[in-house]
C-alpha cells in the first residue's frame, strides 16, 4: 500500500485512507466523479455507505450504478453526525462490517465525522476493547480532517461511553443486548457533553449533502 508521502491526488481529493491496509478503508463522497476508476485502482470490493439509502438522490443512484457495473457490493447504513444513533442503526452498521467483502470502503459525505465514528467502531468490533487507542486515532484532525462542531463532540466520546457501559462485553453483543441512545445521552450529560449532540435520532433531516 502507498505510504502517506506517496498519496495521489485522488487520495487527497476524496480524503481516502486505509484503516487496515488491504482490508478496510475510509473516504468521502466522490463528488468530483471518477468513482469507478478510483475504486478499481484500490481494489475495493465493497462500499459501506453511511448516508443511508436515498433512491431519489443523484449521488446514490450514481454510486449504486457504478458499484453494480464494477461488481462491487454496496451496503447502506445510516448515521447522523449530530444525533445519537438508535440500536437498530448500530446493529445495521455491525451487520455491514460482517457482510462486506474485503477490502471495503466506508464513506459519508466528507469522510470526516460519520466515517471517523464508523471506522472507530469497526476497529473495536474487529480487535476488541484493547483497540481503543487505535480506534480513537480515527478521529484525528490530521490526516482525517475531523474538526467536530459543537453537536458533533459526542462522536469520539461515544467510544469511551461504550467501553465503560459494556464492561468487557464485545461491542456487537453490547449493542444488541444493552445499548440505548437514552443510556448514551445520560452518560454524555453527566460527562460535560450535554451540548455535545443535537438530539436522539428519529428521522433524517433531508438534504442532498447531508444524506
Amino acid at each position: 500500500m502507498r505510504s502517506p508521502a506517496s498519496r495521489t491526488i485522488g487520495d487527497i481529493l476524496y480524503n481516502f485512507h486505509w484503516i487496515r491496509p488491504g482490508e478496510a478503508a475510509r473516504a468521502a463522497q466522490a463528488w468530483a466523479g471518477g468513482l469507478g476508476g478510483f475504486l478499481a485502482r484500490r481494489g475495493i470490493r465493497a462500499i459501506i455507505n453511511l448516508r443511508g439509502r436515498n433512491d431519489d438522490l443523484s449521488w446514490w443512484k450514481n454510486e449504486t450504478r457504478i458499484a453494480e457495473a464494477g461488481g462491487i457490493a454496496h451496503f447502506d447504513a445510516m448515521l447522523d453526525s449530530r444525533k445519537l444513533p438508535t440500536r437498530q442503526m448500530l446493529m445495521r452498521l455491525i451487520a455491514c462490517f460482517d457482510a462486506a467483502p474485503r477490502p471495503f470502503m466506508l464513506k459519508c459525505s466528507g469522510g470526516q465525522d460519520r466515517t471517523s465514528f464508523a471506522a472507530g467502531l469497526y476497529l473495536l468490533h474487529r480487535d476488541g476493547w484493547q483497540a481503543m487507542d487505535t480506534a480513537k486515532a480515527q478521529f484525528a484532525r490530521f490526516p482525517y480532517l475531523h474538526f467536530p462542531k459543537v453537536h458533533q463532540r459526542w462522536l469520539k466520546a461515544f467510544l469511551d461511553f461504550a467501553h465503560q457501559d459494556a464492561r468487557g462485553v464485545p461491542l456487537a453483543e453490547w449493542i444488541e443486548q444493552s445499548y440505548t441512545p437514552e443510556r448514551a445521552k445520560a452518560w454524555l450529560d453527566t460527562h460535560g457533553l450535554a451540548d455535545g449532540y443535537a438530539a436522539i435520532f428519529t428521522a433524517p433531516t433531508r438534504s442532498p449533502y447531508q444524506w
